[in-house]
């Protein structure tokens, strides 16, 4: 019974070099029944060591950490084809370093200043294979490359969503966390996620955050639209 249980949770290997923050972050993560920490680690090198140990689902990194920073963690693990749902946790918001991180696979990119509250939402995107990015790093996936063409269509079918739909989605475009969305709705956070996944098969969204990219995008069309 207990490997079965143990099966069931999300594995996940954290690294960060401030041990009061670290200590934060694992029982924030640990406070979620299906979230399992396997790992810590104060430095890089122990951080990819453990990782290559446990082969965690997801890896949640400080950028800069002694000995070897996110950066370089992310490269070996691409040479050894490790596939980890990487989630790296920085001070930095430049354009290059947010490039960086996402041309190396990294699949959430998390502020420091925001990343307790935003921690559980980033490790439950990323094992679904889907991208987080800080709700204030927005502006950056806009500059980052040209959105598809078929966005802009799909803002006709806004109106075949369902009336939950609409409004977990009108709170994405706020900017709302899951777990936000969630508290203001009386709903749990899996019902959410399976709104936000029934929004994105509705209006055929695909890619790196495409539903905040478009909810953002389209916020005053949806304030327009009836609840």
């Amino acid at each position: 019974m207990k490997n079965l249980q143990l099966n069931n949770q999300i594995q996940i290997v954290i690294a960060d070099d401030h041990p009061i923050f670290r200590r934060g972050l694992k029982q924030i993560i640990e406070a979620e029944t299906d979230l399992r920490v396997v790992a810590d680690a104060d430095d890089g090198e122990t951080a990819l060591s453990a990782i290559c140990e446990h082969e965690p689902d997801i890896a949640v990194l400080d950028l800069d950490m002694p000995k070897m920073d996110g950066f370089e963690i992310a490269r070996r693990l691409q040479e050894k084809n490790m596939a980890i749902g990487l989630i790296f946790l920085t001070m930095h918001n430049s354009d290059s370093i947010f490039n960086t991180a996402l041309d190396l696979g990294v699949k959430g990119y998390v502020l420091k200043d925001g990343a307790l509250p935003e921690i559980i939402d980033a490790i439950r995107f990323v094992h679904r294979g889907e991208n987080y990015i800080s709700q204030s790093l927005t502006t950056m996936l806009f500059k980052r490359g040209n959105r598809p063409p078929e966005n802009f269509a799909n803002l006709t079918k806004i109106e075949n969503l369902s009336k939950a739909e609409r409004r977990v989605l009108k709170l994405i475009a706020q900017d709302k966390t899951s777990r936000q969305i969630a508290e203001e709705l009386f709903i749990s956070i899996r019902t959410v996620d399976r709104h936000r996944a029934n929004i994105c098969d509705k209006l055929d969204l695909r890619g790196i955050n495409a539903l905040l990219k478009f909810a953002v995008e389209h916020k005053n069309e949806l304030r327009e639209t009836q609840n």
